[in-house]
């Protein structure tokens, strides 16, 4: 963390190429939007109270994004360029540090460490600023950068107003900067809007520094994927697919198997721990947290979930916002949603769904079953074909079962309703009254069998 810096984030735009009614930084990427990644990138060098999100199309929305991630936000009403973003925040920004970071909250792919470096630069350098850039095959419609002979950046010529010499030079601005803060603040009303667009341009601070006497150096990213803005929906999937690489070697790095890697779909805040094996075209997104030692079956989806060590989610199953403890199974076929909780030990099978449900420790529920507002105690066995009725039409109501209870195939449990421990439900059964322990309730109509009946008729 650097203390002395603070970070401003460019989020204001619409974004047309995106051609979306929604912002363009709030599209998603590895499991994040555009501007999230940025603020956590921001996070790793300036404290969150010292990171500001300039806002203007969609305002609400983007800074609610920006709230939610503990960060504050900049209101630009009229979307007047680069330099004005940053001009918009004068009054918040003048006198927080001696550093003040630009970034674009359209560039999800800034590493830490690469703003770290910038940073180290700035400062074994003494410069009025430092900035980013890189080498592009193909650098048209980027300014290029002209350095001086001992490196130092000597000017930032857009493509429109380059020499065919300068138009042959690879190295791109990228849009990056970190500022001595007092020189800025000295110097930002001096930029014009004497272009077509009638805007004022964060480029040309570059210009007004070396015109004041400051220097101005310059970090070459190597990589320059990580420099990628996002302007239309190939894009946004191209950074996607690179942030997921990512995330998939590393967790593999962290000692974790994933099978057919390439199918495998993993969101950047995922945690999994040691020796669990990932199966073939997983979804694991949100906050997700796995355990070690455990097993996700193929083409399971496990969202904003936790599963402590040893458990077993096989093929096809889906795990919403639940948690799932030590040694329990899931699956195949299975569904989980909405606060359902597994205890140590416990076992869903084939096509049974829990919501809002706890299922103790050591309980079975194995086939064809729907398991709503329940809490069912330990060591419970759920026959096939049982379901709870929680829903009346206006409200949900709650089931309880006991601990050691035995539920018989295709009953169903009308709620409210409490069964109580050891109790036995018999197969086929309505229950509609509450069960006392250790007792048999049985509600089905009785059997009669007409002998001869099908030759009579």
């Amino acid at each position: 963390m650097v203390s002395d810096a603070t970070a401003v984030i460019l989020a204001a735009g619409q974004g047309t190429r995106m051609k979306s009614r929604m912002a363009k930084v709030l599209h998603r990427a590895g499991g994040k939007t555009l501007v999230e990644h940025v603020i956590a990138a921001a996070k790793g060098v300036a404290p969150p109270e010292r990171i500001f999100v300039v806002v203007g199309h969609q305002a609400e929305a983007v800074g609610a994004a920006a709230h939610a991630a503990g960060v504050s936000f900049i209101h630009q009403t009229e979307q007047l360029g680069t330099g004005h973003a940053v001009m918009c925040g004068e009054d918040k920004l003048a006198g927080l540090g001696e550093m003040l970071l630009v970034l674009n909250g359209d560039c999800p792919m800034i590493r830490i460490e690469t703003l770290r470096n910038l940073i180290a630069l700035y400062r074994e350098t003494g410069a009025g600023a430092a900035i980013i850039t890189t080498d592009l095959d193909d650098p048209t419609g980027y300014g290029r950068i002209v350095r001086q002979p001992n490196g130092d950046v000597e000017a930032i010529v857009e493509h429109k107003a380059a020499t065919e010499g300068q138009r042959a030079i690879l190295e791109i601005n990228v849009g990056f900067y970190c500022f001595n803060a007092a020189a800025f603040w000295q110097h930002i009303h001096e930029i014009r809007p004497d272009n077509p667009a009638r805007e004022y341009y964060l480029t040309d601070m570059i210009a007004i520094l070396l015109q004041a006497g400051h220097r101005v150096t310059a970090l070459k990213a190597a990589d320059s994927s990580e420099m990628l803005g996002i302007n239309n929906r190939v894009e946004l999937a191209a950074v996607d697919r690179i942030l997921r690489e990512r995330k998939v070697r590393q967790v593999m790095l962290d000692g974790v198997t994933v099978e057919k890697p390439e199918t495998v779909t993993i969101d950047e805040d995922v945690a999994i721990g040691m020796d669990t094996v990932i199966g073939p075209f997983v979804q694991l997104t949100g906050d997700t947290v796995i355990g070690e030692n455990c097993r996700v079956g193929a083409s399971s989806i496990v969202e904003n979930s936790t599963l402590a060590d040893n458990v077993d989610v096989f093929p096809f199953s889906s795990i919403s916002a639940s948690t799932l403890d030590a040694n329990s199974q899931v699956g195949p076929y299975a569904r989980l949603r909405m606060g359902a909780h597994l205890a140590e030990s416990a076992h869903v099978g084939n096509f049974v769904e829990l919501k809002n449900a706890a299922l103790g420790a050591g309980s079975k529920s194995m086939h064809l079953a729907y398991l709503g507002d329940s809490q069912i105690g330990a060591k419970v066995n759920i026959g096939a074909g049982t379901i709870t009725c929680n829903y009346d039409g206006k409200k949900k109501h709650e089931t309880t079962i006991g601990d050691g209870s035995f539920v018989g195939s295709n009953s169903t449990l009308v709620a409210p309703l409490e069964i109580g421990s050891g109790s036995y439900i018999g197969a086929g059964s309505v229950i509609t009254d509450p069960v006392p322990d250790k007792a048999l309730a049985l509600g089905r109509a009785r059997q009669f069998v007409k002998e001869g009946w099908v030759k009579k008729s």
